[in-house]
């Protein structure tokens, strides 16, 4: 393999990180407004998490910065990045955050609430004593998040299959991995039990229809990498969902245009879409088309992390960590004891 995960592409993605973390304009708020009373600045709102444009973007940059700390602690970067985790994951900022989703319940859901949950159990897995400490802190706004899945799904009556943020199947992959990895045994249940009542019975999924014009998700591939993690037999499901790989979806979207946020999200799409192969590849040998999809798209979304257009630069590097994980360590494997592979 030509890239690798390394500590200077870790250092390449912890600046990108840094540079949008604390910077609060532009922002994009998803915050309602019923009076001149609602109106505040972001970091008034969102005292951890106001950078990065908006919400869900400023979460995963602070995984992003717990991930490189944690595989690489020696990055020059590292004391800038634990004081700025030190900052704003804080007892006091993260109380605020609580208040603020519990009086905003559907605030997020769930694109923010499963990278909330990521960012959760990454610290979880970090043996460190700053680490510790976040992860402390941070936990009863993933208490609350687990609270409003449980209350969520059983009233979600249909899957949500868009390529953004509302799909379903990518908001109940990283919380199942977060129940499961943290013994979460009520919410992996609910989310096991939707999982397999609104994508169970899938066949034949029209992936050459794919992508749609603004997707950073494959509706296809991130239904599948759920129902790795759940599929009682998933090398059988895959066979019955997805067959073989069509070319529109083995071939990397191309972005006409990345100062366009709508249009840039495409190489978040190649990202996700190459972390997607790369563990179906994993946990299906046999699916030679999966394992050979899986390299263009890597190579394709990393010439791209850094474009010098903040519309990308504040979030791809997010995923490009996350697809390069995938890649070289199996983030997302699946015991071999849930699944049963062709």
């Amino acid at each position: 393999m030509s890239v690798r995960y390394d500590a200077a592409a870790a250092s390449r993605f912890a600046s990108l990180a840094l540079a949008c973390v604390e910077r609060e304009f532009p922002y994009q708020p998803a915050h309602p407004i019923r009076s001149p009373a609602d109106v505040h600045r972001p970091r008034a709102l969102h005292p951890s998490f106001y950078g990065c444009y908006d919400w869900h973007s400023a979460v995963h940059g602070h995984w992003l910065l717990a991930h490189l700390l944690r595989r690489f602690p020696a990055l020059p970067e590292a004391g800038a990045a634990r004081k700025v985790l030190g900052a704003h994951l804080s007892e006091k900022n993260l109380r605020q955050e609580t208040a603020y989703l519990e009086s905003h319940p559907h605030f997020e859901r769930p694109y923010g609430w499963a990278w909330l949950l990521k960012l959760a159990l990454e610290l979880a897995g970090w043996k460190d004593a700053e680490a510790q400490r976040w992860r402390a802190a941070l936990q009863p706004l993933a208490a609350l998040i687990e609270e409003l899945y449980l209350d969520w799904l059983p009233r979600q009556t249909y899957p949500i299959r868009t390529g953004t943020h509302a799909n379903t199947a990518f908001g109940l992959t990283f919380a199942f991995d977060y129940a499961a990895g943290l013994k979460r045994r009520d919410l992996e249940a609910a989310l096991r039990e939707k999982a397999l009542a609104w994508y169970g019975g899938d066949r034949d999924y029209p992936a050459a229809w794919e992508p749609g014009g603004n997707d950073f998700l494959s509706p296809c591939l991130a239904e599948a990498d759920l129902m790795r993690r759940i599929a009682p037999d998933f090398g059988a499901w895959l066979d019955g969902f997805l067959p073989q790989v069509p070319e529109a979806l083995a071939r990397p979207a191309s972005v006409s245009d990345r100062a366009d946020g709508q249009l840039a999200h495409l190489d978040g799409l190649n990202l996700s879409r190459a972390w997607s192969f790369f563990s179906l590849a994993r946990a299906l040998p046999a699916r030679k088309d999966l394992a050979q999809a899986a390299q263009p798209h890597l190579e394709a979304g990393l010439a791209q992390v850094a474009s010098g257009s903040y519309a990308g630069e504040h979030w791809l590097a997010s995923f490009a960590a996350y697809a390069l994980a995938c890649a070289f360590e199996g983030a997302t494997s699946t015991p071999a004891s849930r699944r049963k592979a062709t």
